[in-house]
């Protein structure tokens, strides 16, 4: 007995410290970017990144927002995101509850187009999508951007809403039809609220996805007045200076909306993730 427990000990023991491990090598390079932050210019180059600061400065977030123009380029994120997400989940939702509530001919073949999408490399994607949008001529805006997110997250999010609403009771919408209640206020005013766990955590995947974005935003944008955040952080480097501490502190500037984000919708998030593990 006594064996069993002290291996038990041992066993737990061994997976903690696996885990304290794992987690000092995540948060180094995080304590290296709020060192760099707020250290000088001058102070980086004579002492490398890894090395305590001489002197804590605070200048370099005010030189990212104002000089840099992070908070501009923040604005252009959050004007290209918000509508993206909301878009996105507004159609996904409205084709998973077709597809999980309706017996209709071509229904699988529908879904295996959405699910078959998820699984197409987004790199052959490149040139096409710059082509269409040329050929539209939302080349160059927000409305190209907003339109790719939507249409290219669209797989992913019927794939979890559908599987989602399958476990919904179809007693609790067959008493709205004999309420005499529309197929649209079904899906609007029962279906979408017993939905909100899975769509709070698509919600906080999607907007982290299509906020952090840099490459579409560099192939489907020219003006660098145009660019989100992460694009925008590229214009910082310079031809033949690079202050490393200015652009860390933008892109900690620029990491706080995703991390408010997902510690605001935390709840929804775990629950979202374990959905049916248990009944």
């Amino acid at each position: 007995m006594r064996v069993a427990h002290s291996m038990a000990s041992f066993y737990r023991a061994f997976i903690f410290a696996i885990v304290l491990v794992v987690a000092l090598f995540w948060i180094v390079p995080v304590l290296a970017a709020l060192l760099t932050s707020v250290r000088s210019y001058d102070d980086l180059l004579m002492h490398g990144f890894f090395a305590m600061p001489k002197r804590i400065i605070f200048e370099n977030f005010r030189d990212a927002w104002v000089q840099g123009k992070v908070g501009k380029y923040l604005l252009n994120s959050f004007r290209i995101t918000l509508p993206a997400l909301g878009l996105m989940l507004f159609f996904s939702s409205l084709t998973a509850f077709a597809l999980a509530r309706f017996r209709f001919r071509g229904q699988k073949a529908i879904y295996l187009l959405y699910v078959g999408g998820m699984l197409l490399p987004f790199q052959v994607l490149l040139l096409p999508v710059f082509r269409l949008n040329s050929f539209l001529g939302i080349y160059d805006t927000h409305l190209g951007l907003i339109a790719f997110h939507t249409a290219f997250q669209l797989g992913f999010c019927t794939f979890v809403l559908r599987n989602y609403m399958l476990t919904v009771p179809g007693d609790i919408l067959e008493a709205a039809r004999m309420d005499g209640c529309s197929e649209f206020r079904i899906y609007w005013r029962i279906m979408m609220p017993l939905t909100i766990p899975a769509l709070a955590a698509l919600a906080t995947l999607e907007f982290t996805w299509i906020f952090n974005d840099y490459l579409w935003a560099i192939v489907l944008l020219r003006t660098s007045e145009l660019f989100p955040v992460n694009a925008g952080l590229s214009v910082l480097q310079g031809q033949w200076r690079m202050d490393w501490a200015v652009m860390v502190s933008g892109a900690l500037l620029a990491a706080i909306p995703t991390i408010a984000v997902f510690v605001f919708l935390q709840r929804y998030f775990i629950e979202g993730l374990t959905l049916g593990s248990s009944k």
